[in-house]
Order: C-alpha cells, then sequence, then structure tokens
C-alpha cells in the first residue's frame, strides 16, 4: 500500500503532536522516537503552531492565577469577615460551604475539564490523564457533596428551609448532574465493556454535558455569593453603601465570572484540543485497552 503524495507537506502544516502520517506502511504507526521527531521539527518550523502554544499558556497561566485569587477570596471572606470555620450547626459550618463548592464545583472542575487541552499531555499515554482527569473530577465532586452536607446540616439544626431560593435550585441542579456526568462518564469512557458504539455516540453529549456543568456553577456561586451579602449586611450596613465586605463578595464574583469565560475559552479554541496520533485513536478506546500514543 502506498501513502498518499500529500501526506508529507500535509504533516508539515500540521498543529504539535497533529496526527502523523506513516510511509510505506499504510495504517501502521510510527515509532515513538519516530513520531516525537517528527512533533519537534513541526513545532520549530511552523511560526504559527508556536503562537498558537504561546497563546495556550498564557491563557491556562491566567487560569491558574484566577484560581488562586477565586480560593484565597473565599478563604478569606470565610475566616476573616465570617468568623472562621466549625462543625457544630452554627453560622461557622455554614462558612465551609462557599469554600467547598467553589473549590470542587468551580475550581477542581474547571481545571479538570481543561486538562487535555495543556499540550504537554499530547502524544504520551493517555492513560494517566484518564486517571488524573477522572481523579480530579471525582475529588470535586467528593468537595461539593460535603459542601451541601454543611449547608443542609446547618439549616435542619437551625430549622431553615432547604432549597427555595433560586440559588439552592441552581446549586443542587449543577451537583446533581455532575454526579450523573461523573458516573456516566466513568462507565462509559474507563470501562472495557462499554461498547465503541456507544463512546462514540455519548462523546459529544458528554463534552457539551460538562461545559453546561460549568455555567450552572458559575450561575450557582455569583447567585450564592449575592444571596450571602444580602443576609450577612440586612440590618447592619447597607449593601448600597458598598462596605468592604460587599467589596470582597462582588471582587470575588468577577473573578469567579473570569475564571468561567478562560474555561469556556480553552474548551472551545478547536486548536488547543488534543490531537490524536493516529487514525484509529479517533475511537474511543476504554481504560483498559489503552495504547501508548
Amino acid at each position: 500500500m502506498h501513502s498518499s503524495p500529500s501526506c508529507s507537506s500535509s504533516c508539515s502544516l500540521s498543529l504539535p503532536l497533529s496526527p502523523l502520517c506513516s510511509t510505506g506502511r499504510g495504517s501502521e504507526s510510527l515509532s515513538t522516537e519516530e513520531k516525537q521527531e517528527v512533533r519537534n521539527t513541526n513545532t520549530a518550523s511552523d511560526p504559527s503552531v508556536m503562537a498558537s502554544v504561546l497563546s495556550f499558556y498564557l491563557s491556562y497561566l491566567l487560569l491558574l492565577s484566577l484560581s488562586v485569587c477565586v480560593l484565597v477570596c473565599v478563604s478569606v471572606w470565610s475566616s476573616y469577615w465570617r468568623g472562621g470555620f466549625a462543625w457544630d450547626g452554627s453560622a461557622l459550618q455554614f462558612n465551609w460551604h462557599p469554600v467547598l463548592m467553589v473549590s470542587g464545583l468551580l475550581l477542581l472542575y474547571g481545571n479538570g475539564a481543561v486538562l487535555y487541552r495543556v499540550p504537554l499531555t499530547w502524544g504520551q499515554n493517555k492513560l494517566p490523564w484518564k486517571l488524573l482527569h477522572a481523579g480530579l473530577m471525582l475529588l470535586a465532586l467528593i468537595f461539593s457533596i460535603v459542601g451541601l452536607c454543611a449547608v443542609f446540616d446547618f439549616h435542619n439544626k437551625n430549622n431553615t428551609p432547604n432549597l427555595y431560593s433560586l440559588h439552592s435550585w441552581i446549586g443542587i441542579a449543577a451537583t446533581a448532574l455532575f454526579a450523573l456526568q461523573w458516573v456516566f462518564g466513568a462507565g462509559v469512557f474507563l470501562l472495557p465493556c462499554s461498547p465503541p458504539s456507544l463512546r462514540g455516540l455519548l462523546k459529544p453529549l458528554h463534552v457539551w454535558m460538562g461545559g453546561g456543568i460549568l455555567v450552572l456553577s458559575v450561575a450557582a456561586c455569583i447567585s450564592g455569593i449575592n444571596e450571602k451579602l444580602f443576609f450577612v449586611l440586612k440590618g447592619v450596613q447597607s449593601y448600597s453603601d458598598l462596605p468592604s465586605e460587599a467589596v470582597l463578595g462582588n471582587s470575588l464574583g468577577v473573578l469567579i465570572v473570569a475564571f468561567g469565560l478562560v474555561v469556556m475559552r480553552i474548551l472551545s479554541n478547536q486548536n488547543w484540543q488534543r490531537p490524536e496520533s493516529r487514525p484509529e485513536d479517533l475511537v474511543y478506546t476504554p481504560l483498559l485497552q489503552e495504547e501508548n500514543e
């Protein structure tokens, strides 16, 4: 079987770690060393590729910076302005709720979602990155569930109704969808008994649901911040006067929106999607059948 005449020219124009062409061997894949050599050559010789990679890493650095800023702000708000943390049914127990929900449902979730976009992961064995992606998402789900337990227990001990506000509806919907997303994702994309046709069918839905859950998470966080500020400032200081705590809360909301926008920007850029090294790898394989790429 002969390779296509345009194969070599198309390879040189591809993104780094993009599908590689094999010559004289049909669909047989190149060795790891050969693939790495081609990737390095393509990356070094194409300025547009370097610009794309640089643009990604600048966006990723912004994402990490926003993650740190959001975590610091929500932690300072709960520890300094709201008095700290406890698990005794008091208002100090409630303080775990915003910290855990923001850390899990937003920060860990968002960073786990863009994991496959990092160019350093391209062309490597996909198995460790699948496990890391699933592990980060599981940790995010655990944080979210503990955060919900904190607020439900606080409400029950203080005879406060549960799930009456728009914030609570959005938050519980985001967490429930996240749990379903993780369970079905693990069952479909990690288990070897899952048929390839099912994986191919559900992959677009999995990606779409991931973006939708992130949008719900951002909406839950900013509505929760606003709701909390109205409660804590009621009868003490007017929200309209923008006391220091209100400025901190509003700033936290702006950072959260910026974080969500950066995540969506990374996920929506097709040039930053993880390329596959072989045509046959375009068919999703489960965890136990994963091969080196």
